[in-house]
């Protein structure tokens, strides 16, 4: 396992508390670059863009927020922004219309007048949320919003309107159904299953994991009827319990688990997707639809979030796990393992593409720490997982062989050019050796 140290960050205010699902990275207001998007413990909802310290916008929510997600809830081919709260309120935000001011002061929300700052739909859905999804979970090509409660209920709401081409403000959210579970819901998440078709997992304590069986059916050109909200309420027994796998040590811890993890090429993730579990005390896992285990990994940190980034640019996504004290594991689909030390005490995790810098999506670290800053590290990038070593760089380089060979070191990959190499450093000391591979390596790119 070895250790990367990334400098590339920028610091952004942020005065409030907030969840740990109280976090996301999106494009908010859809054009084509993500925001980074936070809701506090009083309710407000901010949205930093690029390298600015101070939120670009700000909204206003009733009661605490506890997740706040972005997606296309109401099927309407953009993005909207969703802010849920421990009471029950649910917020959608449509900042497509702000995305035409990008020239505008970074503090736009100072200059709005208050209900401006308020989201244009508000419903009132069961309380005590906890985790909330947007992802189609049965397959018909329309999203659909899952909420994971705090009570060990998952429910599955779908947008509605009154018809077709109606105003987003027109509809509302109107209740699928409603799962109970054996075990506290820590995360909601959809991997495609063996037969390609998306299956909704929910993380289960003690490294187990459940799908949620969505049995309804939804008639083409159904009327809008509001009374289809307490239609599905009674608890359903469509759980398949998938237990824990292997040794754990202790079958009540916390888990956390994230879904769809890409191959490198959508016709290989569409079938018998990729889905990786972490635990609290430090168990990490990558398994596929099939059940079989591909690789599990023990370390010594308490592990409270779990995310997928690219961080080689090769296609297939590296698990991120990060644990309370700061530590954070990059860990390839070969048991690669790369580990990154952020330098505080971390309240909430996320990572993703941001565009911070270069004016492009890139990949990026996002640590809430105590002391009231979001520190984002951007540019996240390896150009290998694997550990290597300088001369092994230096061999795939064309033209080192012709340097070498301009020096008397003789012919390449042979002993006699280890003895070479070793001679000319005892000859010259190790900095003027040191001196020279730079050089090459300079003269080579």
């Amino acid at each position: 396992m070895r250790s990367v140290n990334y400098v590339q960050r920028v610091s952004l205010d942020f005065t409030g508390t907030l969840f740990p699902h109280a976090i996301c990275l999106g494009d908010a207001d859809n054009d084509s670059l993500n925001e980074l998007v936070v809701g506090d413990t009083s309710g407000k909802l901010l949205i930093y863009k690029n390298d600015d310290s101070k939120p670009w916008i700000t909204r206003t929510c009733v009661g605490m927020l506890t997740c706040v997600a972005v997606g296309d809830v109401c099927n309407k081919g953009k993005n909207f922004v969703v802010a849920v709260g421990a009471e029950g309120w649910f917020h959608l935000f449509d900042l497509t219309a702000t995305s035409a001011n990008k020239a505008e002061s970074s503090s736009q929300h100072e200059s709005l007048p208050p209900e401006d700052q308020r989201p244009f739909f508000t419903q009132h859905i069961p309380a005590n949320t906890k985790v909330i999804l947007i992802s189609d979970i049965d397959g018909d090509g329309r999203c659909e919003l899952v909420v994971g409660y705090t009570d060990r209920v998952v429910r599955a709401f779908r947008w509605e309107e009154p018809y077709e081409g109606s105003e987003v403000g027109s509809g509302q959210l109107v209740l699928l159904k409603k799962w109970l579970l054996e075990g506290q819901v820590d995360s909601l998440s959809v991997n495609p299953g063996v037969e390609g078709l998306p299956e909704l997992m929910v993380s289960q304590p003690g490294c187990g994991y459940a799908i949620l069986l969505c049995s309804w059916t939804q008639p083409a050109g159904s009327p809008f009827l509001p009374s289809l909200i307490g239609h599905s309420e009674g608890p359903s027994r469509d759980v398949v319990l998938h237990p824990t796998t292997g040794r754990i040590h202790n079958k009540n811890v916390s888990t956390h688990l994230i879904g769809s993890i890409s191959k490198g090429s959508k016709e290989e993730s569409s079938k018998c997707g990729l889905f990786a579990l972490c635990t609290l005390d430090g168990t990490l896992k990558l398994m596929d639809s099939s059940e079989q285990l591909l690789w599990s990994v023990q370390v010594d940190h308490q592990l409270f979030a779990l995310q997928k980034l690219d961080v080689t640019g090769d296609g297939r996504e590296e698990v991120v796990a990060c644990a309370w004290d700061g530590q954070t594991y990059i860990i390839d689909h070969n048991r690669t393992v790369v580990r990154f030390q952020f330098d505080e005490n971390v309240n909430a995790f996320c990572a993703g593409q941001y565009t911070c810098k270069e004016g492009r999506n890139s990949p990026c670290l996002v640590y809430v720490s105590f002391n009231h800053k979001i520190h984002v590290y951007w540019k996240v990038e390896l150009e290998r997982m694997e550990s290597t070593n300088l001369l092994r760089v230096l061999e795939r380089r064309s033209g080192f062989g012709e340097q070498l060979a301009a020096l008397g070191v003789g012919e390449w990959g042979s002993n006699r050019t280890l003895r070479s190499l070793r001679r000319l450093m005892i000859t010259n000391g190790g900095g003027l050796f040191c001196f020279l591979l730079i050089l090459f390596v300079n003269g080579l790119t």
